[in-house]
């Protein structure tokens, strides 16, 4: 699992406000369609195949959904690789 770094509260407050706006049917989790819409949000020029491929990567227990950690996780370390 990926290990979450030190973050301020105020930083933290906006990762969750990131992830919340892209949970679309609040459902606390990312699905793939929603995970592709925020890629296209990061990288305009992303393809759903390129989505598909971090979505894979970020979610670490094959559950098929980003948690809240594991979304926590990926910004901290890799989000503008994409």
């Amino acid at each position: 699992m990926t290990e979450i770094r030190e973050i301020s509260q105020e930083k933290l407050a906006e990762i969750k406000e990131s992830f919340a706006f892209f949970d679309r049917d609040d459902n606390n989790e990312i699905d793939i369609d929603e995970f592709a819409k925020l890629l296209k949000v990061i990288s305009p020029q992303a393809t759903r195949e390129q989505a598909e491929k971090g979505f894979a990567f970020i979610d670490e227990n094959n559950d098929g959904h980003i948690d809240f950690e594991e979304f926590i996780g990926w910004w901290q370390t890799c989000w503008w690789e994409y």
